[in-house]
């Protein structure tokens, strides 16, 4: 049997849809066909400035309610946040007492239906987050956000792992777990398709879709940049912002010198030697928040006119089956961004945001961050910082291995931290309750 065969015959008797086939057949084809995997720097030139995000809605008017309810809110959820010691989907973290990542999500669907608004909301939950999201969604059983949890829920697919030598899907006998991988949120789309669901939300009127990641707690659904999007006519735009030394492994906008068509390059794309240009601030100024704003009427035709799929650059990872084992069977895997469809549509845009856009969830100091007095969160969702931080968030730094994990912030305790620039804690520490840090503290031997 072939290999295309091998493969479709495999995810076929996963039950995985075509659009999960195509998708990964594609990415397979791109690999076997001496496609270049990586976007080398001198084939690209840095984004020049962009539109700003505050001069585009500050003079519109916010959608009414019936542009509203031709929106869907989708939230990548797919991750269980293992590297803060999880063993549950992520955006079941708490935040503040009695509120986690999911309970804000809801808060702010929730808020824009109170006002009459018809939004859908929408979880792509992969296979290990989808229980204990959907027993959390019980909580919502009675607010009118759906007639059953299931209602909100877009399965991520997975793909196989794919033997180096072969390309054929690698099989484990007894360890079969281990033969399949996460696809990346380049999966959105095939996801949306072959669930039905784009099909679904064309058919209910809904033709515009706000993207982005469960943990950027930032990435709130706006009516006015919802007005400026639809009139704008644009296909696709992306929000970017700027890059600092902390940002500079994310991946970056840049321009296609060939025919000046933006693209998004990630660190995985790039050439060893391409490296230090790729994490070069300077030079590339904007990286891709994964807050995203599509038309899904021209992303349905766009994947009808192209066999139900969306030609994503394939990013090419070598791993070994078991990730635990390095001298198990080597293997590939395969995985796209979903911002990289930027270069798919003639007439995408890309918009610099202010940071405040950008306030994702990835490590305890993050989350303590959130937790303390220097962010406020109403009872619509909306998260901002304290005005004592003069729209600037503290940086702040837990470097003792034992902060890695989030069930240490317990024993670190919470201190106001709303007037302070930076915080290091390179120590086990405690602080008491109502303890109040000011300016630049260091917590050290």
């Amino acid at each position: 049997m072939k290999r295309d065969e091998l493969i479709r015959l495999k995810m076929e008797k996963a039950g995985l849809p075509e659009a999960a086939i195509r998708a990964m057949l594609h990415g397979v084809a791109e690999l076997s066909g001496g496609h270049k995997m990586t976007i080398d720097e001198e084939d690209i030139l840095p984004v020049p400035d962009l539109p700003e995000w505050e001069q585009l809605v500050g003079d519109t008017e916010a959608a009414d309610a019936e542009l509203l309810s031709q929106m869907v809110v989708i939230k990548l959820n797919g991750g269980l946040g293992t590297s803060m010691g999880l063993q549950k989907a992520k955006s079941l973290l708490s935040i503040k007492p009695g509120i986690n990542f999911l309970d804000l999500i809801v808060r702010q669907v929730l808020a824009l239906q109170q006002a009459g608004c018809a939004v859908q909301l929408l979880l792509m939950n992969s296979f290990s987050t989808s229980a204990d999201t959907l027993q959390h969604l019980q909580h919502y059983a009675n607010s009118g956000l759906f007639a059953q949890a299931e209602d909100v829920e877009l399965m991520q697919n997975k793909v196989p792992k794919l033997l180096r030598d072969t390309l054929e899907p690698v099989s484990l006998p007894g360890h079969e777990t281990l033969e399949w991988c996460p696809p990346g949120h380049g999966d959105l789309y095939a996801a949306l398709a072959g669930s039905g669901r784009l099909e679904q939300l064309l058919q209910r009127g809904i033709r515009y879709a706000f993207v982005s990641n469960s943990d950027n707690l930032g990435a709130q659904p706006d009516a006015r940049f919802l007005r400026w999007f639809a009139e704008s006519g644009s296909p696709f735009v992306m929000e970017v912002t700027q890059r600092t030394e902390a940002d500079k492994k994310g991946g970056h906008l840049a321009l296609r010198k060939a025919d000046g068509q933006l693209i998004l390059r990630e660190v995985a794309q790039c050439a060893d030697s391409d490296v230090p240009q790729f994490q070069n601030i300077s030079r590339h100024r904007f990286f891709n928040t994964n807050n995203l704003w599509i038309r899904l009427d021209i992303l349905h035709d766009f994947m009808q006119m192209h066999g139900g799929v969306i030609p994503l650059p394939i990013i090419c990872n070598a791993k070994t089956a078991d990730p635990r084992d390095p001298k198990s069977t080597p293997v590939y895997q395969l995985e796209t961004a979903m911002g990289a469809a930027i270069q798919c549509f003639p007439g995408a845009q890309a918009v610099n945001v202010p940071r405040t856009r950008f306030f994702p969830v990835k490590t305890s100091s993050d989350l303590l961050l959130l937790r303390s007095d220097a962010v406020e969160i109403d009872d619509s969702g909306r998260m901002q910082l304290a005005p004592e931080c003069h729209g600037i968030a503290p940086v702040i730094r837990l470097n003792h291995p034992s902060y890695k994990m989030v069930d240490s912030l317990d024993a670190l305790g919470v201190p106001s931290l709303k007037n302070v620039q930076h915080l290091t804690v390179d120590i086990p520490w405690h602080f008491e309750p109502g303890a109040v840090l000011r300016g630049d503290v260091h917590i050290g031997a």
